[in-house]
């Protein structure tokens, strides 16, 4: 069973960066790594998902040309850094891997919404 760790978030105003970092551990390597966010009483939302096998990235429209998204194999960390923030971005930032996502290239899904780890909090403010 694979442990994962995530680090960085926090609040900036809009306009800013942040750079959020999830660490796996435990179980085997995944064929993809992603990252998801939630607001209340709102579904997960795909933001970035990035395919161990050849480093292929997925980016959510809402994000793209401001997120990216880049992995360290060797430490099996995944980075996500956000520019250009704006309000909307404001969620619950949470990372998983294939016990979770799909991993579907050129698709975001999941397997199961439950369960998910706590995440990490991003707050932007005008």
């Amino acid at each position: 069973q694979v442990q994962l760790t995530e680090s960085g978030g926090g609040s900036v105003q809009a306009g800013g960066s942040l750079r959020l970092s999830c660490t796996a551990s435990g179980s085997s390597s995944s064929s993809c790594m992603g990252w998801y966010r939630q607001v209340p009483g709102k579904e997960l939302e795909g933001v970035a998902v990035i395919y161990t096998d050849g480093d292929k990235t997925l980016i959510a429209d809402s994000v793209k040309g401001r997120f990216t998204i880049s992995q360290d194999k060797a430490k099996r960390t995944m980075y996500l850094q956000m520019q250009s923030l704006k309000p909307e971005d404001t969620g619950m930032y949470k990372c998983e891997t294939d016990g979770r996502l799909m991993c579907q290239l050129g698709q975001f899904g999941y397997k199961d919404s439950n369960d998910w780890g706590q995440g990490s909090q991003v707050t932007i403010s005008t």
